[in-house]
């Protein structure tokens, strides 16, 4: 059964433009970012841009010929296209998933069936790559985000708090600077005990060689050697299969060492990252957050102006940081941003109130 399609209007053929505009704009994205990579990841965007060109071919056979004037493709498309060119970043890429989210080819009446399912396959293929660079993210670059932001939202409440007891401003510098100091020292101390243990508890789970000494004297048909590959993953099968072949060796040659490595090389140590990067990364992020509610302060203000200074300037670093995560997690980053002041501003906004309560108590 065929669908008769309406006979295009003027604002028919201004949409197709629109969306060969776009079109191109996205496979642009595409090979940009595929310049500045190599291997599979490279084949695969380029392989996103020509699909892209198919769906640009389709709009330009449906207006006949190239349009005499072209509409400039979205703000979200040429965003896209100048951080691809420049930097070429996971953040291009969590970009690029949402706006793949964004198809409008569900509901037009001129794009097939294949280019709508086309757009959808291209989110996950996004998402994927996407992912790829969220897991090459080492925990220093975690905790440096997080830190930034905790640093900005507890001392934000510490001042506010400080400062609406009506006590001078130099005690509230100096609490800010404590605040500040305090925090760093406990989120660096935390981070760092928090990434060695869990790369100690995972070397506690690598295989090791402790047993292989002992391969020459086991029995070839009563041994539990095969146990041993079945905790590593093995089927029961293989596994028995690899341990005669192991013991078998080693009762030919007593002198070999045989290889008992893991079965699978697993890259949890890589995604751990580093104790002490995550550390001083933690305690400088932290405290490069923690400062900005103090900056009115350090300059010479005080009272009500400082006050405002400092909401407005921790709120455009929430905002930031927030937008930041979003990308980070693949959401929408004006949405965590304004989540995230939200947060910092509800969180200022109690400890104003209780230091204005014991302000009012010890006057």
């Amino acid at each position: 059964m065929t669908t008769t399609r309406p006979e295009p209007t003027p604002a028919d053929r201004r949409r197709w433009a629109r969306y060969l505009a776009e079109e191109r704009a996205e496979a642009q994205v595409y090979r940009d970012l595929a310049r500045r990579r190599d291997g599979e990841e490279r084949d695969i965007l380029l392989a996103l841009a020509d699909a892209e060109g198919r769906h640009e071919q389709h709009w330009l056979d449906l207006l006949g010929s190239e349009p005499q004037r072209l509409p400039a493709p979205s703000l979200n498309a040429r965003t896209l296209g100048w951080m691809a060119r420049r930097f070429g970043s996971i953040f291009v890429l969590a970009l690029a998933q949402n706006a793949e989210q964004r198809s409008p080819y569900d509901s037009e009446p001129y794009a097939t069936a294949q280019m709508a399912a086309d757009e959808k396959v291209h989110r996950e293929v996004v998402r994927g790559l996407a992912a790829r660079g969220r897991r090459r993210l080492s925990g220093t670059f975690r905790a440096a985000v997080f830190g930034a932001n905790d640093g900005l939202v507890s001392n934000l409440a510490l001042v506010m708090g400080i400062g609406a007891t009506g006590v001078s401003a130099q005690f509230v510098l100096f609490s800010g600077i404590a605040g500040l100091l305090a925090g760093a020292l406990s989120m660096g101390a935390g981070e760092y005990v928090s990434v060695r243990s869990q790369r100690e508890m995972l070397d506690a789970t690598e295989p090791s060689d402790y047993a292989d000494a002992a391969f020459p004297d086991l029995d070839l048909d009563a041994n539990e050697l095969a146990l041993v590959y079945r905790t590593r993953g093995m089927p029961e099968d293989e596994a028995e299969a690899r341990a005669r072949r192991v013991i078998q060796a080693a009762h030919a040659v007593e002198d070999a060492h045989p290889i008992t490595g893991p079965v699978a090389v697993s890259g949890d140590h890589d995604v751990v990252g580093s104790a002490l990067g995550a550390a001083v990364s933690s305690f400088l992020f932290f405290a490069s957050g923690a400062i900005i509610p103090v900056l009115p302060w350090i300059f010479g203000l005080s009272g009500t102006a400082a006050v405002v200074v400092a909401l407005v300037l921790v709120g455009i670093a929430l905002l930031a940081t927030g937008a930041m995560v979003g990308l980070l997690s693949g959401a929408p980053p004006l949405k965590r941003g304004l989540r995230q002041l939200a947060i910092g501003y509800g969180a200022a906004a109690v400890t104003y109130g209780l230091g204005l309560l014991f302000g009012v108590s010890a006057g």
